[in-house]
């Protein structure tokens, strides 16, 4: 499938990036004069973001990203289905 790009009123072009095809929420925010950003609803309420948290800040090549600081008890049992019987050949031997 094929997207258009957004032309915005101050006459610049929003790419879609690769991650939009992939189905990962994307939107558009403007840097406000204290350098702040607001994180749209959406992305907000499909996160469980609250005010107050911790985020760790990422800066790569020409992006930003924000990865949310969570507790290490908010990941427990994440792994609880996980089979861990596995076959170890004797290429794995040290």
């Amino acid at each position: 499938m094929r997207h258009r790009h957004k032309r915005r009123l101050d006459n610049t072009v929003s790419m879609p990036h690769r991650y939009y095809e992939m189905g990962v929420d994307m939107d558009t925010v403007k840097l406000s004069p204290k350098y702040q950003i607001v994180v749209p609803k959406r992305i907000r309420e499909k996160m469980s973001l609250h005010p107050g948290e911790m985020f760790e800040i990422i800066g790569f090549e020409e992006r930003i990203e924000l990865i949310p600081i969570r507790p290490m008890s908010s990941v427990r049992g994440f792994l609880k289905d996980l089979d861990p019987s596995f076959k170890r050949d004797e290429r794995d031997r040290v």
